[in-house]
């Protein structure tokens, strides 16, 4: 692999990672109630495109202006792998042993929507009990469920790869 590619996606991956600890310790500190707001998901999420834009066209730049594919969508994932683990890893040390009690405030705000979520579509009483309890046993932040969210992270950052090393890839000399 390319040593460009390599210093690119390890510098930006800890780049991600740094941003992600920054925020959700801000949103940690300031309200643990903004850990619900469906915009600060959109705003990270915008956050992770522009820097991942950034990082393509940067590789691009110092490689010449030429980028293969598989160069273009291997120094994104790398970087998005790298920044996701780093954000796991901080949010499982957060929540389970700097402040375990935060993790439990977040179940049960999570439950409570969930609930006058589904009121409002008039969910039947035993479903919805059925879901409190299933909820209620459920442990977010232990190392099983944040592994597996972080594979869910890892499939969404190989699509959004896939779709950005296709629109920002170098264009082939040949007729293809």
């Amino acid at each position: 692999m390319n040593e460009i590619i390599k210093k690119n996606a390890v510098t930006y991956g800890l780049i991600l990672g740094l941003i992600s600890i920054v925020s959700t310790t801000l949103l940690y500190v300031i309200d643990i109630k903004l850990f619900m707001n469906w915009w600060v998901g959109g705003i990270s999420l915008l956050i992770n495109i522009v820097i991942g834009v950034m990082l393509v066209t940067k590789t691009k730049s110092q490689l010449n202006n030429v980028i293969t594919f598989k160069e273009a969508f291997s120094v994104y994932f790398i970087a998005g792998v790298l920044g996701s683990t780093i954000s796991a890893l901080y949010n499982y040390i957060l929540f389970n042993f700097i402040d375990p009690q935060a993790k439990e405030t977040l179940k049960e705000m999570t439950i409570k929507y969930t609930v006058e979520m589904m009121q409002k579509f008039g969910t039947p009483t035993d479903v919805l009990n059925q879901t409190i309890a299933e909820m209620q046993k459920a442990d977010n932040y232990s190392l099983g469920n944040i592994f597996m969210g972080l594979l869910t992270v890892y499939v969404v950052v190989a699509i959004f790869g896939l779709i950005l090393a296709a629109i920002l890839k170098s264009k082939s000399n040949q007729g293809l």
